[in-house]
């Protein structure tokens, strides 16, 4: 078999054929039909890219006929646009558009047809496939690509035609390194992009991609469509084997309960017969305005497993619960389940009953919050060097300890306080009972967050300039033994990293391991910079809950609600809640 062209990372389509496989067929709708309105293709001027600076693309764009002046169009993004522009090739894309459009198949939409980008410093190449930013712009993982496209392109087009903002309406389409493009850019703009078609798409360790089937089954569902393709003729090489990852991606999808849809056929290569032969169905099928019913089966997870999706409640998300605050944080709940959040600007601790009633119950800005054994409620003010009480009956406060710069704590039944000092790299124990106050633990980086196990005997911090949860086990004398770094935090993606070959995608060092608690069942959940992160009890990731307000600060949580079933998050100027299905409250 001929071997697939390769170049700067990027695995490009050829023409040669695999085992029975047929060549490619021209699909009806591909042909080009007299009795149906034409739309025009318009060829744009080179772009020379900023996001991806010293690099130059073609590109044109497709509009219907059927898009009128001032009238918002749907919109379709095609990565390496020369191909599926092209009215003698495998896609045939304003063509197929024409038919589908014209049947009311696909609502009028506007195609982008864009090149991969190359060095302006460099020959042109001899062929678009080889443009020499591709691999690094299609393959590598992050928001790096969708920017280009929300910042860079999408405005330029926005000057002579309107695009609409729904994110249903918009769809992004690719082959090979360009389908895992397409599913990054959606993956990581879901509020933008909801439709991706992917063509033997390369979700393979080229810079990263093979690890996308362990983000999916360990995040909370994005609200995508996804059609796939491949063939069992696809590639197997030193980056891996095409069939078996897109194989992954499709189960992975399927238990998440995604609207997914997976065409593989035998033989084939890497290339577009098969894919072109069948692109107008999986156009029809992506843009079909029937909705999914969400499936889900779990019946393959291990008994005892906590796992992301037996957790969450099929069309439960997050409400809005306050709103307007200058700094949200110390977020706390009571046996009944009231909650209670400070207002660190305002400054302001309020608390919101189980019944829906609001107080605003002292004028003090606190960073970390508990209910003590005692009925008050413990907080931390780091800006004042304190730990004080409130009563929750009439706001009067009183000082526990001076002299500490707190972040956050927990406190035992007897009364035992542990706070987080960060500055300091310090846990610092507190009896509230006697005033005594000596240092417990140092040298965690930047420790911030702090949970009790619900049986009392292990106490997890969480590090900001890290990414572990550190656990200790509590001695009766307050004392803190068996330091170890017992959950791994997922880390968010550098923005400004490399993505090498054949390596782990480049992270930032830390994942800001923020405010905890802890449910019946003893799983953790860590807000961090990604979102929420739960842990079971034996320290194993169950998934992540995207954060609720992306630019915003995510802070603490707890679990509050009559049943303790609701999670409650400080997200910058928002508290809000979402109800989980955690099993039955233990009594």
């Amino acid at each position: 078999m001929k071997p697939p062209f390769f170049f700067a990372l990027s695995f490009f389509l050829f023409s040669a054929s695999v085992g029975n496989a047929e060549p490619w067929k021209m699909h009806p709708d591909a042909a080009e039909q007299s009795s149906v309105p034409h739309g025009t293709v318009f060829k744009m001027e080179p772009w020379v890219s900023k996001i991806y600076p010293g690099t130059s693309r073609e590109w044109s764009v497709y509009v219907p006929s059927q898009v009128k002046a001032n009238s918002e169009a749907a919109v379709m993004v095609f990565q390496d646009g020369h191909d599926y522009v092209n009215l003698k090739g495998h896609w045939r894309v304003p063509t197929v558009f024409d038919n589908l459009i014209a049947r009311g198949e696909m609502p009028p939409t506007i195609a982008i047809f864009l090149n991969p980008g190359h060095d302006v410093a460099k020959p042109a190449p001899a062929s678009p496939w080889k443009g020499s930013n591709r691999g690094l712009e299609y393959d590598s993982l992050g928001d790096r690509y969708v920017r280009f496209l929300l910042e860079e392109i999408f405005p330029e087009v926005e000057k002579r035609w309107k695009l609409s903002k729904n994110p249903e309406m918009r769809a992004l389409c690719g082959a090979s390194s360009g389908g895992i493009c397409s599913f990054t850019a959606a993956w990581e703009r879901p509020d933008e992009f909801r439709k991706v078609l992917s063509t033997i798409g390369s979700f393979v360790n080229l810079r990263g991609g093979n690890v996308y089937p362990s983000l999916v089954r360990k995040t909370e569902p994005k609200p995508l469509r996804v059609f796939l393709q491949d063939s069992s003729g696809d590639l197997d090489n030193a980056y891996g084997n095409w069939p078996i990852a897109n194989e992954q991606m499709a189960a992975a999808l399927r238990y998440m309960g995604y609207d997914v849809r997976f065409d593989f056929a035998e033989g084939y290569g890497h290339n577009s017969d098969h894919g072109g032969s069948i692109f107008p169905d999986a156009l029809k099928w992506l843009w079909r305005k029937e909705k999914s019913a969400q499936s889900l089966d779990t019946s393959g997870d291990l008994k005892g497993d906590l796992t992301l999706l037996n957790l969450l409640l099929p069309g439960e998300g997050w409400k809005v619960v306050a709103e307007g605050m200058g700094f949200a944080d110390a977020a706390c709940a009571d046996a009944d389940g009231n909650f209670y959040f400070s207002d660190m600007k305002a400054p302001a601790v309020y608390k919101v009953g189980v019944d829906g009633s609001r107080l605003k119950l002292a004028a003090e800005g606190v960073s970390g919050l508990k209910m003590g054994p005692d009925g008050w409620l413990y907080a931390c003010q780091g800006s004042k060097k304190r730990v004080i009480a409130i009563n929750p009956a009439d706001g009067a406060v009183r000082e526990v300890a001076t002299g500490v710069q707190p972040n956050d704590l927990v406190i035992t039944k007897e009364g035992f306080i542990y706070i987080t000092e960060t500055g300091s790299q310090q846990i610092t124990f507190i009896d509230s009972n006697t005033g005594a106050v000596w240092a417990a633990d140092h040298g965690i980086m930047a420790p911030n967050g702090i949970a009790l196990s619900p049986d009392g005997g292990t106490l997890a911090v969480s590090e900001y300039k890290g990414q572990y949860v550190w656990a200790f086990r509590l001695e009766p004398d307050g004392t803190l033994s068996a330091k170890s770094p017992y959950m791994t935090l997922r880390l968010p993606l550098d923005p400004k990293g490399e993505f090498k070959s054949a390596e782990p995608p480049p992270t930032l060092p830390a994942a800001k391991g923020d405010g905890m608690c802890t449910d019946w069942r003893g799983r953790y959940y860590v807000t961090s910079a990604l979102g929420v992160q739960i842990f079971d009890p034996t320290g194993r990731l169950c998934g992540v809950l995207d954060k609720p307000q992306p630019s915003a600060p995510l802070t603490n949580c707890t679990l509050a609600g009559s049943q303790h079933d609701t999670l409650f998050v400080t997200n910058g100027d928002k508290v809000l809640s979402r109800k989980l299905q955690i099993e039955t409250v233990k009594h």
